[in-house]
C-alpha cells in the first residue's frame, strides 16, 4: 500500500492530525482495535484553556509547578497559547461543552490555582473523540484500517518510508508512506493496575529504541490518585479529579481527612499509599456526599452509574479507592513541530514527549497538549510536502 501520510492511532492527536491535512493529500490511518478503543476515549475530566490574558501567569506556573520545574518552557507557552483557538476548532466540530445561559462553564482540579477546564458531562474525552472520528470518517482523502497492529518501521537511508503491520486478516503488509506520524498512546497494559486499555503497550517506544531514535524521561510515569478499588483483574476504572475539585474529600480507616485533596497527582499519590499503609489496608475512602445530588447527576452521570452498579452509591455513602498506573510523561522526544530525531517521523500525544508535562502532568492537560501539537505535526507535513513517495 502506498499513501502520503501514515498515521499510527485513533485517539485525538491522530485524529486531529489527520483533519489539519490538506484534502487533497492521502491519509491512512491504523488502529490497533477499533478507532473506538483509544484512551481519548476514556479521558474524563475536562480539557485546559486559557481564560483570558490575566490567566496566563498562573496557568503557566500551575504547569510547571505540577511538572516540577522540569518542563520545557517553550512548549508549555505554544500550548497555553493555542489552547482557545483549539477549543473554538472542537466547538466547530460539533463538540459541546457544559455551558449555562450560552456562557462556557469551567470546574477547577488538583494543582490548579482557578477553574479553567472545560467539560461535558464526565466523558470529556468520549465528547471530543467520537466528534473527531465523526469528521474523520467523512473525508474521502482519509482512511482508517481497523484490528491493524504496527509491527515495524520501513527505513531507509536513516529515513522512515512507512511502517509494517499485521492486518485484521492476519496478513503482514507493508505501508509506504512520505511521511509517518505516531499516535499509538501511552504504555498502560504492561502494568497490572492502570487506567488504560490492555492494548496499549509502547509500540512506538519499543520501535524507537531499536532504531535509536531520541528518547526522553522514560521513567516519569504518572499514577493516579484515584480509580475504583476492585479485586477483578483487568482496567481500572478512574474516578476522575474533577469530584475534588467539586468538593470530595479522601478519608482513611478511622475516617480522618489525611491530604489536601487538591494537591498534585505525585503528592496525593504518595499520600495515599503512605496511608494505606499505615491503615494496613488495600484502599482509602472517598467521599461525594458533600457534592449537591444535582451536581452529582449532571456533572458526573457516568462515575455515578458505574459506582451503583458496583454497589456504591455515591450520593449516600463513601467508595473505596487505590491508585493506578495512568499516563505516561515521558516517551519519543519531539520538537515543537512533533518532529522526532529521524527524518520523516513525527510523534503526537502520549507516546511523544515534547516537554509540556515535565515530571509530572497536571489535570486536563493531556487533551490539550494532544490537540496542539497533532496540529503542529500536520501543519509542518503540510510545510515541507514532497511530490514523490
Amino acid at each position: 500500500m502506498k499513501t502520503e501520510v501514515v498515521i499510527v492511532g485513533t485517539g485525538v492527536g491522530g485524529l486531529f492530525c489527520a483533519l489539519h491535512l490538506p484534502k487533497t493529500m492521502s491519509v491512512l490511518m491504523i488502529s490497533k482495535k477499533e478507532p473506538e478503543e483509544s484512551d481519548s476515549f476514556l479521558a474524563q475530566g475536562g480539557i485546559c484553556v486559557l481564560r483570558d490574558e490575566k490567566d496566563y501567569d498562573s496557568y503557566f506556573e500551575d504547569t510547571m509547578r505540577a511538572g516540577h520545574y522540569e518542563n520545557r518552557k517553550e512548549s508549555v507557552d505554544i500550548m497555553i497559547r493555542s489552547s482557545r483557538e483549539v477549543i473554538e476548532e472542537l466547538i466547530g466540530f460539533g463538540v459541546e461543552f457544559a455551558s449555562k445561559e450560552g456562557e462556557l462553564l469551567y470546574t477547577r482540579e488538583g494543582a490548579h490555582s482557578k477553574p479553567r477546564i472545560l467539560y461535558h458531562e464526565d466523558i470529556t474525552g468520549k465528547e471530543i473523540t467520537s466528534k473527531l472520528l465523526e469528521e474523520v470518517k467523512r473525508r474521502p482523502n482519509i482512511k482508517i484500517l481497523s484490528n491493524t497492529t504496527m509491527i515495524d518501521w520501513m527505513i531507509e537511508k536513516e529515513q522512515c518510508r512507512g511502517i509494517v503491520c499485521i492486518t485484521e486478516e492476519r496478513k503482514e503488509e507493508e505501508i509506504f508512506a512520505n511521511q509517518t506520524v505516531l499516535a499509538t498512546g501511552g504504555i498502560g497494559g504492561l502494568y497490572e493496575h492502570s487506567t488504560n486499555y490492555r492494548h496499549l503497550t509502547g509500540d512506538s517506544i519499543t520501535l524507537a529504541k531499536r532504531y535509536k531514535v531520541r528518547l526522553e524521561n522514560l521513567n516519569y510515569v504518572q499514577i493516579h490518585p484515584t480509580t475504583l478499588y476492585s479485586k477483578e483483574s483487568g482496567r481500572r476504572f478512574l474516578i476522575s479529579e474533577s469530584v475534588r475539585g467539586e468538593g470530595a474529600k479522601l478519608y482513611n480507616a478511622k475516617m480522618e481527612r489525611f491530604i489536601d485533596e487538591l494537591l498534585p497527582r505525585d503528592i496525593v499519590t504518595e499520600a495515599i499509599y503512605e496511608q494505606m499503609k499505615k491503615d494496613n489496608m488495600p484502599f482509602v475512602w472517598l467521599s461525594m456526599k458533600e457534592i449537591p445530588e444535582e451536581v452529582i447527576l449532571k456533572h458526573f452521570p457516568n462515575i455515578y452509574t458505574h459506582c451503583l452498579e458496583k454497589g456504591y452509591d455515591v450520593r449516600k455513602e463513601n467508595i473505596p479507592v487505590v491508585p493506578a498506573q495512568h499516563y505516561f510523561m515521558g516517551g519519543i522526544w519531539v520538537d515543537t513541530t512533533s518532529h522526532t530525531s529521524m527524518k520523516r517521523l513525527y510523534a503526537v500525544g502520549e507516546t511523544s514527549c515534547n516537554g509540556v508535562h515535565g515530571a509530572n502532568r497536571l489535570a486536563s492537560n493531556s487533551l490539550l497538549e494532544s490537540l496542539v501539537f497533532a496540529k503542529r505535526a500536520a501543519e509542518n507535513i503540510k510545510a515541507n510536502k514532497e511530490a514523490h513517495y
